[in-house]
C-alpha cells in the first residue's frame, strides 16, 4: 500500500509527511512518500495534495508539472484512488478560484473559492487558529469525530459549494466557513489535519483506511 503526498513546490511538507507516516504505522497502511515523481503518483494507492499560498500560484505550479498533473488525474479520476486535498490543495478541487484573479480549478467539486467575509467586522481575516467543526453529513473519514472537535485553520479564502450535499463540514466564523468537502473517492480539508492534534490524526488514519 502506497500513499503519495504530491510535492509540486507549494509549501512545507515535513509536518504532513510525519503525521501521515505516524498514522500509516498505526493503521498498517503501508508506505507514505513525498514525491514529485509522476510514475510514483500514477501507481499510488492513495493521493494527497497539500498546498500553501495563493490559489493562482498553486494551480500554476501544479499544472506546470505536466507529467505530475496528468498522473494525479489518472490516479484519482480514472482509477478512483482515494484523494485528500489539504488547505489550498482542497481549494484547487473547486471549479474556480477568485483570489487576485479568476483561475480555473480542477473542477472536481462544483463551486467558487471566495474571500471569507465575516458578518462580525471584529473578526479578522485571515481566519487563523482553532475552531470547532460542525459536521453536515456522515463520512468514513469522520469515524470517531464529532461536532465540536477542534481543527487548526490558516486561510483567507474558502469554498462555496454549488451542491450543498458536497459540503461535509463547516465552522462558524461570522457565518459558515466551509471546512470539509467531498464526493465519491475525493475529500478536501480546509484545515491542517497534521496540526489538529488528535482529531486531525484520527481523520488521517481514517483516510488511510478508507475504501470508497
Amino acid at each position: 500500500m502506497l500513499t503519495a503526498i504530491i510535492d509540486y513546490e507549494s509549501g512545507n511538507l515535513h509536518s504532513a509527511h510525519k503525521a501521515f507516516e505516524r498514522m500509516a504505522a498505526e493503521t498498517g497502511a503501508g508506505t507514505v512518500v513525498v514525491t514529485g515523481d509522476a510514475e510514483v503518483v500514477a501507481r499510488a494507492d492513495r493521493v494527497v495534495l497539500p498546498g500553501d499560498g495563493a490559489f493562482p500560484a498553486c494551480m500554476q505550479a501544479l499544472s506546470g508539472h505536466s507529467g505530475l498533473y496528468a498522473a494525479m488525474l489518472e490516479a484519482v479520476t480514472t482509477r478512483g484512488r482515494p484523494f485528500m486535498g489539504i488547505c489550498v490543495g482542497m481549494q484547487l478541487m473547486a471549479t474556480r478560484g477568485l483570489e487576485y484573479q479568476e483561475t480555473a480549478g480542477l473542477g472536481w467539486i462544483g463551486g467558487d473559492v471566495t474571500r471569507i467575509t465575516p458578518s462580525d467586522t471584529a473578526l479578522k481575516v485571515p481566519h487563523m487558529g482553532w475552531n470547532d467543526l460542525v459536521l453536515d453529513a456522515p463520512h468514513p473519514v469522520f469515524e470517531g469525530i464529532s461536532t465540536g472537535d477542534h481543527s487548526y485553520f490558516v486561510h483567507s479564502y474558502h469554498m462555496q459549494v454549488t451542491d450543498p450535499a458536497q459540503r461535509l463540514a463547516y465552522v462558524e466564523y461570522g457565518g459558515a466557513v466551509t471546512a470539509v468537502i467531498g464526493r465519491d473517492n475525493m475529500i478536501g480539508l480546509q484545515f491542517h489535519p497534521e496540526k489538529s492534534q488528535s482529531a486531525g490524526l484520527r481523520m488521517i488514519g481514517n483516510f488511510l483506511s478508507w475504501r470508497p
